[in-house]
């Protein structure tokens, strides 16, 4: 999804996100956030500004094992883009990524997905 308004690709965005975290880059993930950007996590937990944010993922990815972050489905929202994935503990989630108007993240909003009954 380009958002031709406002000239950043929000899809390449999501796709650089999943790279950082899949590579444990975390200054190269923080970056990607507004400087007061919010973390939303499964958990029920939020982290708001870098640096509530840096102690949100360092722990995640430090604990992420192989095969995780891998990409399930992208999808473009009028508001956004949500993305399913294997989060780092191996298990699927859904994020919701909501954008600034100069292409940062301003919201990741997680959330499990269940398997159907």
């Amino acid at each position: 999804m380009s958002d031709a308004r406002n000239g950043f690709d929000a899809i390449g965005v999501v796709v650089d996100w999943i790279d950082a975290c899949k590579q444990r880059r975390l200054d190269d993930l923080l970056n990607l956030y507004d400087a007061t950007a919010t973390v939303e996590c499964c958990e029920g937990g939020s982290f708001r500004g870098r640096s509530e944010m840096e102690r949100y993922w360092r722990s995640r990815l430090a604990r992420s094992r192989l095969g995780t972050f891998e990409i399930d489905a992208l999808m473009p929202k009028p508001d956004g883009v949500t993305l399913d994935y294997r989060g780092y503990d191996g298990l699927p989630v859904r994020t919701h990524f909501r954008f600034t108007s100069t292409g940062k993240i301003s919201l990741t909003a997680s959330a499990p997905i269940r398997a159907a009954a």
